[in-house]
């Protein structure tokens, strides 16, 4: 007997429930419609056990759509599991046809028809192209970084995608790892105020839209501690570490709303994430009662067998799915596996149970049993794909989160005419380094490049030479971007434009594949031979402002010393060229502040602000030996966290508190009169830090616990005020618990996290 469709089960369940007796109506009227967990499991009713781990499976696009059904190998296997209700949802599928096709399999073929879910790596934008995630936390501005969320999502929708795998949430130190430029940086309370802010923006407030899609908090947990900062690699930190610094914007995205989690491919404590029930069940699912589903990293339960932790296949997907890792992505393992081990009493059926009802769950909160194809509109993605208010949108963006590191005696803004300008460099010229990696949908070569923003200004006379490619061969996503060591050739050309010209404005730094996945550095200077053609430039022409185009914090000391000015512009997206020429025009006065902080040298990494204080930090007498220092190089940063100039001048003063200590459940307030003595109106990032100076754990030295945006004009002031009260102190102790411990604190305020002014005061607990 054929079984009718899903949603007719689901209509006649929801139609029986309202036509209930006198006594039933009379209780079923103290609930408005048939709650989300029977819907759920209405549908639970009807399945197998082999429907239900079909579910658990996730794959790849495996086929050209469009093009003849495959006949063998893999790609066959996988369209028969489609067709069986085998698959819960596919990744890299995109456009509203493709989308519509798979989608029509597994509503209208399958036996109970449940829909599919699509996924897509959305990570800084969809075809419009915001700046990589990293610069975006440059910016500071949560309602920038969340419109520009939300901008990705509108964008993915419209090709059909309902699941973005962002946004990157873990906490990174070590520069040399590539994928910082996917996360938010360096300081936990940033970081979580910047997933809330992204989450938000892929979410918004529900899913009855079909502008909004859902996020994917990773990687959880502890990836980008991988040692020598070398992807994929080992992790081994303390549990203090991990509560207080990695955990806290996971948990924020939980308490956000986030409806999925990545696990990770690194191990924590000698067990794979993948494999740790500790994170999955006890952490994310039982402490902060998560309720949506953990997807794996991409293969990352297959990997347990490389790891050493599983032996084969079938016990890698045991250990994986009573871990708690809820769906699979592309190892092809649950659906091979899982129901051999549930009848063999390996696998509770309660696990599959579980796994499966959450993710069915996210299915119905989308509304996808409701409309299969409410994602699914050609005339709607016509109209919607690269929209001018979206290139509006992240430009605004990209302007907020250039960076002002280095302006010596005002040469910016630049002077609207009369000047001749060199514009040197590969990238000033490149419109497909500026897009930054993980922009998959996006198009070659449709980022507005610097010479071309530098064009919409005609005042000046300019002219370009290249002086250095950065990278030579083909450069493409999944391959090696080799980086240009020997090619000089470009180098007279460029040096005879600089001697003539008035400013050289050289645009130097990393392709946009030379940071992101799978692309550590072990030298973070500038790559190949550009620091040799900056050299080079010098000799002839001193008025210099150096443009970086970068994925990750780069050590360049000589440039930091030498050179006048300075702009830290990241790879900024598909209107890059028009942000930095707006700014370095001063049509735009940068507000920017450094999320991570900038080394002298690769030696120095990992270098981060918090840092504990040690038994030995200092010494007064610098020539002896027995501190905690370098020997050849000073343990400063070149750049510290929280750090970014202005054209305008920001001054700080009256630092006042309400009181000089509080009790439990009171609080202070803590102001400071900022001014901005500049010439021209500005906004300043007014950053709060929070010193605990005896902790039953040792303590930062610094944490960062507010800030606020302020926009000043010349010789006007502001009082910023911020509260601090219990929770604005607590961390993980030596109790195994968040709390607030009694003693002395330091308070700083101040225009980065090294230039502060500061007070005193008690808590009594």
């Amino acid at each position: 007997m054929k079984l009718i469709p899903i949603r007719l089960f689901l209509s006649i369940v929801i139609l029986s429930l309202s036509s209930c007796s006198s006594a039933q109506k009379k209780k079923a009227n103290l609930r408005k419609e048939t709650t989300l967990e029977q819907k759920v499991d209405s549908v639970m009713n009807l399945m197998t056990l082999e429907e239900k781990i079909g579910q658990l499976n996730q794959y790849n696009g495996f086929w050209d759509i469009t093009g003849p059904v495959p006949k063998e190998g893999q790609a066959a296997k996988k369209y028969e599991h489609l067709k069986k209700g085998l698959v819960g949802s596919m990744l890299n599928v995109k456009g509203v046809k493709d989308v519509k096709a798979l989608q029509k399999i597994a509503v209208e073929q399958t036996r109970l028809g449940i829909p599919l879910i699509f996924g897509f790596d959305v990570i800084h934008g969809y075809k419009t192209i915001s700046p990589i995630p990293l610069a975006e936390s440059a910016s500071w501005d949560i309602d920038a970084i969340k419109k520009s969320a939300s901008i990705a999502a509108e964008e993915a929708s419209a090709v059909g995608l309902n699941w973005t795998f962002a946004p990157m949430v873990d906490i990174s130190r070590d520069a040399r790892w590539g994928r910082v430029m996917e996360g938010a940086g360096e300081d936990p309370y940033l970081g979580s105020q910047i997933a809330i802010a992204r989450i938000k923006g892929f979410q918004g407030e529900n899913f009855k839209s079909n502008k909004t899609i859902i996020a994917c908090a990773k990687h959880f947990a502890g990836y980008a501690q991988a040692e020598a900062g070398r992807d994929y690699n080992s992790v081994d930190i303390s549990e203090e570490m991990l509560q207080n610094v990695i955990f806290p914007p996971f948990k924020a995205s939980v308490d956000a709303g986030v409806r999925t989690f990545m696990n990770s491919f690194n191990e924590l404590n000698g067990i794979p994430a993948t494999a740790s029930s500790y994170l999955q069940r006890d952490v994310l699912k039982r402490d902060w009662k998560f309720d949506g589903f953990v997807v794996s990293d991409w293969g990352s339960i297959s990997e347990m067998i490389s790891h050493g932790y599983a032996k084969d296949g079938k016990q890698a997907a045991e250990i994986a799915i009573n871990a708690g890792s809820d769906m699979d992505m592309e190892s092809v393992l649950y659906v091979e596996h899982l129901a051999t081990l549930v009848n063999e009493g390996k696998v509770k059926q309660a696990v599959i149970n579980d796994a499966v009802k959450r993710i069915l769950k996210v299915k119905f909160e989308l509304g996808l049993f409701a409309n299969p194809y409410k994602y699914c509109d050609e005339a709607y993605e016509k109209a919607t794909v690269g929209k001018k208010e979206f290139h509006e949108g992240v430009l605004d963006v990209a302007k907020k989160s250039i960076v002002l590191l280095k302006n010596q005696n005002d040469i910016l803004p630049l002077k609207k005419s009369g000047q001749k300008i060199a514009l040197i460099g590969a990238l000033a010229n490149d419109k497909t380094s500026p897009l930054g990696s993980w922009r998959l949908a996006a198009d070659e070569n449709s980022a507005v490049s610097v010479l071309e923003g530098l064009q919409n200004y005609k005042g000046n006379t300019l002219a370009y030479s290249k002086g250095a490619d950065v990278a030579v061969g083909k450069i493409e996503f999944i391959f090696e971007t080799k980086i240009n060591e020997t090619d000089k050739s470009g180098f007279a050309e460029a040096i005879a434009l600089a001697k003539q010209s008035d400013i050289a404005i050289l645009v130097l730094g990393e392709h946009g594949l030379q940071s992101g996945e799978g692309r550590s550095r072990s030298d973070i200077a500038l790559p190949g031979v550009q620091q040799e053609l900056l050299e080079e430039i010098y000799k002839v022409n001193k008025n210099i402002v150096l443009v970086l185009n970068n994925g990750r914090p780069l050590a360049f000391p000589w440039a930091a010393e030498n050179i006048p000015a300075i702009v830290e512009a990241w790879h900024l997206g598909s209107q890059s060229g028009n942000a930095i020429a707006q700014v370095l025009y001063g049509d735009y006065n940068p507000s920017g502040k450094l999320p991570m902080t900038f080394p002298r040298n690769v030696g120095q990494v990992p270098i981060y602000y918090n840092h504990k204080n040690t038994g030995r930090p200092s010494i007064e007498n610098k020539d002896l030996v027995f501190w905690s220092h370098y020997m050849d190089v000073d343990n400063s940063p070149l750049y510290p966290f929280g750090y970014g100039l202005s054209y305008s001048k920001f001054d700080y003063s009256n630092l006042f508190l309400s009181s000089n200590s509080f009790d439990k459940n009171g609080k202070i307030e803590v102001s400071v009169t900022v001014t901005n003595s500049g010439k021209v109106t500005g906004k300043e990032v007014v950053q709060l830090y929070i010193r605990d100076l005896i902790g039953s754990l040792t303590r930062p030295v610094k944490e960062l616990k507010g800030f606020e945006i302020i926009e000043l004009k010349p010789n006007e002031s502001k009082k910023v005020t911020f509260t601090i009260n219990e929770k604005t102190i607590e961390y993980f102790t030596a109790n195994k618990k968040w709390e607030a411990e009694s003693g002395d604190f330091k308070v700083f305020i101040g225009t980065n996290s090294a230039e502060t002014i500061e007070a005193n005061f008690k808590f009594n607990n």
